[in-house]
């Protein structure tokens, strides 16, 4: 069962200039201007329970298992469509707004990919 799905609507041109720091930003589509250049644009859902290191996320077909849930990931998830997921195995989440996972290569996202946290 998953807690949260969604999909990638746009990608902002700049989107892919975290990859050196391991990041992507995600943000519903009413990203401010400032942003949105930054940011995977996902439909916003609701979002279904709890997220924690039980769980883990899946991007089309690569699976991530969680290390660490900042403290307002599910608040942000389920009202902006904004966290950041950060790709380096911390278990201490140091930024409020960001999903860690483990640390293996990151996936190729595209327009059209699935985001699944299960």
């Amino acid at each position: 069962m998953s807690v949260f799905r969604t999909t990638v609507l746009s990608i902002g041109p700049e989107a892919e200039l975290f990859k050196e720091e391991k990041m992507v930003i995600l943000f519903g589509k009413d990203a401010p201007d400032t942003l949105a250049d930054y940011c995977y644009n996902i439909e916003v859902h609701p979002t279904n329970g709890e997220i924690t290191t039980s769980h883990e996320l899946v991007i089309d077909h690569q699976k991530y298992k969680i290390t660490a849930v900042g403290e307002v990931v599910l608040p942000n998830l389920e009202n902006l469509g904004h966290i950041t997921i950060k790709f380096d195995g911390s278990t201490t989440p140091e930024l409020p707004g960001t999903l860690y996972v483990e640390d293996k290569p990151m996936p190729d996202i595209q327009v059209d990919s699935m985001i699944c946290i299960q």
